[in-house]
């Protein structure tokens, strides 16, 4: 039995063998560029787009692969050595020493002789990772300027429809140069232009992506009205990727909180909230979304779900605005003002310091309506203590206002400097009593206005009608039987 048992796992061993394969080993950046602009000149000499856009949907994992050495050995395998155009976009690459050029360029250099000379394609697609490459780090930024400005020049110049996809990514990285730059102002001419050719030629990525990136020069500079113009003026194209709809519907709710139109705000965020990418996919505009969508719910009179503040990606985010939201909804002035002046510096930074501002009305309103259903009457003293309000002046005149909205049913005593909060406090009275009183009575009336009665014996008239049509049956069938009557008499029911 053992030498059995020792030759069935013999058997085994290599049949387990056979069956572990290795995993496959994933593909260097500069092999993946080189086969991603091998699919760019696949789109143009077969007129198929969806290739540019396979090649750009690599585009957000493959920037963070970017290095001076992977480019040095993309560019090397792409391009002839005595070409003048490869030696240009080298140039905007910081000298590496031989450690840090890739390993292989030996292997790319014998298929790079094939491909002469690239189409234009290829080469906006290397000049969009070098400018992002450069703006990765601070030092380079303004040479990643220069290559923008270089790069929108060439692409105009071109003037190629089969670059549409590649130019809305250019245009985006474009803006981000004049941002980090400082000089979003300078590059608003140059986007307005290129906005009107884009819709002139009816290009949807090139108009979708310049109309964000003017919205996002307006909004940061806090120039809302110019921004409102631009959207009236303007219509987003339908045909735009999700990421560019959610962008748009991101800035027009800003427009529209700051335009105090609230519910539009609230719909507008709630698009970009359905359109975005996954949380983890673009966690930094998940965030912004959210902390913009928090606030709108707040000035409309809604307290946000608790839920919204324990997602993973928003729990650390929002735990400003989750403070914020506590004291909006335990109407504490005190500690409302206490939050605001701790977070400060972050309201500022997230643009949402005005809008904060906005909910003291808010706070006040409901620490009024929590003592108008505490106290049946409180001078309006204790009002300026509780509410941490400055004069009796104000109290009056804050609470004259929640009376006249409608937010309390309360009354002023001016004599004696107190308010009366009416029926509200106990919730019973004669007024309550005749409210059910009016109700009741008319639930009443539509039940016998609808009710549905049948006369009285209405089923005998019925059984005796029944009872006469058998017994005329049975005459008729005794009369054919008889033969008195013929076929002709008994007429077509018969």
């Amino acid at each position: 039995m053992p030498d059995v048992e020792m030759t069935t796992t013999e058997e085994k061993k290599p049949e387990n063998k056979e069956e572990e394969q290795p995993a496959p080993q994933p593909i260097s950046p500069a092999a993946e560029i080189k086969n991603n602009v091998a699919l760019i000149e696949r789109a143009v000499s077969t007129i198929e787009p969806r290739f540019t856009q396979r090649v750009l949907r690599t585009l957000t994992t493959l920037r963070k692969k970017l290095t001076a050495g992977v480019l040095r050995s993309a560019i090397e395998s792409i391009f002839v050595k005595d070409n003048a155009l490869k030696s240009s976009l080298l140039a905007w690459l910081p000298e590496a020493s031989a450690d840090e050029v890739s390993m292989e360029i030996d292997s790319t250099t014998k298929s790079g002789a094939d491909n002469a000379k690239p189409i234009p394609e290829a080469e906006m697609y290397i000049r969009l990772l070098l400018i992002h490459f450069l703006l990765a780090e601070e030092d380079t930024q303004e040479k990643a300027l220069e290559l923008a400005n270089e790069t929108a020049e060439k692409m105009q110049a071109l003037n190629r429809r089969s670059m549409d996809a590649i130019a809305a990514k250019i245009w985006f990285a474009v803006d981000r140069a004049y941002e980090l730059a400082g000089e979003v102002a300078d590059a608003r001419p140059m986007f307005l232009a290129a906005q009107r050719t884009a819709a002139l030629r009816h290009d949807d990525s090139a108009q979708a992506a310049l109309l964000n990136c003017l919205l996002r020069s307006y909004v940061s500079n806090n120039l809302y009205d110019q921004a409102a113009k631009l959207v009236s003026k303007t219509t987003f194209p339908t045909s735009a990727s999700n990421a560019q709809l959610s962008r748009y519907h991101y800035y027009l709710g800003r427009i529209r909180a700051v335009q105090l139109d609230y519910s539009g705000a609230h719909t507008h965020l709630q698009q970009a909230i359905r359109r975005a990418p996954p949380p983890k996919v673009a966690p930094g505009f998940y965030q912004a979304v959210n902390k913009m969508f928090v606030v709108v719910e707040l000035l409309m009179g809604d307290i946000p779900d608790r839920s919204l503040f324990r997602h993973p990606v928003l729990e650390k985010a929002l735990k400003a605005y989750f403070d914020i939201v506590k004291a909006v909804r335990t109407g504490s002035l005190s500690e409302f003002q206490t939050t605001f002046n701790t977070h400060a510096e972050q309201f500022e930074e997230d643009s949402t310091h005005t809008l904060i501002l906005r909910l003291r009305q808010n706070v006040i309103k409901t620490g009024i309506r929590r003592l108008s259903l505490s106290y049946s009457r409180i001078s309006l003293r204790d009002i300026c203590v509780k509410l941490h309000l400055d004069s009796e002046e104000d109290a009056e005149y804050i609470v004259g206002k929640a009376i006249r909205d409608g937010v309390i049913d309360a009354k002023i005593v001016h004599d004696k400097g107190w308010m009366e909060c009416g029926t509200q406090g106990g919730g019973y009275g004669p007024e309550v009593s005749e409210a059910f009183g009016k109700r009741i009575a008319f639930c009443l009336d539509l039940h016998n206005q609808s009710a549905m009665r049948y006369p009285l014996n209405a089923h005998r008239k019925e059984l005796l009608a029944a009872e006469g049509a058998r017994e005329r049956e049975k005459e008729l069938a005794k009369e054919i039987q008889d033969g008195d009557l013929d076929e002709d008499d008994l007429g077509p029911d018969f």
